[in-house]
């Protein structure tokens, strides 16, 4: 599955995102958006469940095909 304009996502969600697609662990981004390792995981999981990704590489990589990238730039 590519990403979709259908797929919407949460504006913590959104901030993950943006942070993982520079290859951030999860402790970094915690880290930069004062949240736990814990609850960046939790929102990481729920990012590649919504757009079928086996793991946040192919997170990025199916949200840059699909352009998401270029949507918030």
């Amino acid at each position: 599955m590519v990403y979709s304009t259908r797929i919407k996502f949460k504006e913590i969600e959104q901030k993950i995102i943006e942070q993982l697609k520079y290859g951030y662990t999860n402790a970094e981004i915690g880290e930069i958006l004062h949240i736990s390792r814990h609850t960046v995981k939790y929102y990481v999981s729920s990012i590649m469940y919504k757009l079928g990704a086996v793991n946040r590489i192919n997170a990025v990589f199916l949200l840059a095909s699909g352009g998401y990238f270029k949507e918030i730039e």
